[in-house]
């Protein structure tokens, strides 16, 4: 059974009613709209109404679109430079704004994001020393105005590439190429940063440089087996000569050390011959003294004194036995005992060793006597 049999469902809820007529319902919409917007409500006027009532609905929904379109999102890391008829108006920062559309043209640069710019692997370029040498380098970079970054140069891209190429030949051609290559290359990118950030702001492109980093600077491939000999003939001198210096370290300071060790010693022997010499200048003194008074006796004493002194230091001992034909001798070391050596004489054994020494000797004196034949007549 359809919907508009007796007996069937209404969709609109009507029972056995006809659906609204459209036409109607368009009528009325219409007339609204005119009594809102000023049109008339009766007579011939509304067939005027009833024409143009369409194209205000246009127009109201076109309104309402251009309005909703006027809305734009700007991120955190962004900056917008919002245009007028082509003429600069504002900026706008992180947020939810709104412009007339068609009349404002609004333009989103990303201000914190990190770009980075590499130069040519086989970037060449002369020193100072009119050598060649491969200098890649990587710059890191943001945009610092976003203003000048979008209305003072036409490409800024292009004018960081050509001023980052007139600032590395700049101070490459201002340094050395032993520089260049090995100890200067953290002062060259300082340096080439520092040219390269007051050409961006003689240019006005907005960008702010972060950091510049020379990646790798080598000679050309032709000559690079050569300059590689060179460089191992420098480390091999640095490298002997930072032997050498170690070993003059080490060396210097002993050599000093034993001069000075000379020094004072021969400072002590000094000392000690001339103490000696007063020492004994003195004691002739006494013994000239001395002499005056008992010449004999102080030659007695003079001569028992020295023949101490030699016997003294000597570990032998000769015996003139009476009635013999022979003299004897004794070992006096052999007869300490080769575990027991006699230094410097006698003097130097205590009196266990001495007596040993003695009771051998005189039993060896007795052995010699007894065996010694006496003379006739004596």
């Amino acid at each position: 059974m359809g919907w508009n049999e007796p007996g069937g469902k209404d969709p609109w809820g009507s029972g056995g009613k006809s659906p609204p007529d459209l036409d109607a319902v368009l009528k009325r919409f219409t007339d609204r709209l005119n009594r809102i917007f000023g049109g008339g409500g009766g007579g011939g006027g509304s067939d005027r109404s009833l024409g143009s009532g369409p194209v205000i609905a246009i127009l109201v929904v076109l309104a309402a679109l251009w309005f909703l379109s006027g809305w734009y999102q700007v991120d955190a890391q962004q900056q917008a430079v919002v245009l007028r008829f082509g003429k600069f108006h504002q900026i706008t920062t992180e947020g939810l704004h709104w412009r007339p559309r068609f009349v404002d043209q609004v333009i989103k640069v990303a201000v914190t994001t990190e770009r980075r710019y590499q130069t040519q692997p086989r970037n060449e370029m002369l020193t100072e020393d009119e050598n060649i040498v491969e200098l890649p380098l990587t710059v890191q970079y943001n945009v610092g105005d976003v203003k000048d970054y979008v209305l003072e140069v036409r490409d800024p891209e292009l004018s960081l590439r050509e001023a980052t190429d007139s600032a590395l030949r700049h101070e490459v051609g201002s340094t050395k190429f032993d520089e260049v290559i090995s100890t200067g290359r953290a002062e060259l990118s300082v340096a080439v940063a520092r040219r390269l950030q007051s050409y961006l702001d003689q240019y006005r492109t907005g960008i702010n440089i972060v950091k510049v980093n020379v990646q790798e600077a080598k000679p050309p491939s032709a000559v690079r087996a050569a300059y590689d000999d060179v460089v191992k003939a420098r480390e091999d001198r640095e490298r002997v000569i930072n032997e050498a210096q170690s070993y003059a370290n080490g060396v210097v300071p002993e050599a000093r050390g034993r001069a000075q060790r000379t020094i004072e010693e021969a400072e002590g022997y000094r000392e000690q011959v001339i103490a000696e010499a007063q020492g004994e200048a003195q004691r002739f003194e006494k013994l000239l003294t001395e002499y005056r008074k008992a010449p004999e006796v102080t030659r007695q004493r003079l001569y028992v004194q020295a023949i101490s002194e030699v016997l003294g230091n000597t570990s032998k001992v000769l015996v003139d036995v009476s009635g013999g034909n022979n003299l004897l001798y004794l070992p006096l070391d052999k007869l300490a005992g080769a575990d027991r050596p006699v230094k410097g004489g006698t003097s130097q054994l205590n009196n266990d060793q001495l007596n040993d020494i003695a009771g051998r000797a005189a039993d060896l004196l007795r052995r010699q006597v007894a065996s010694t034949p006496r003379r006739e007549g004596r």
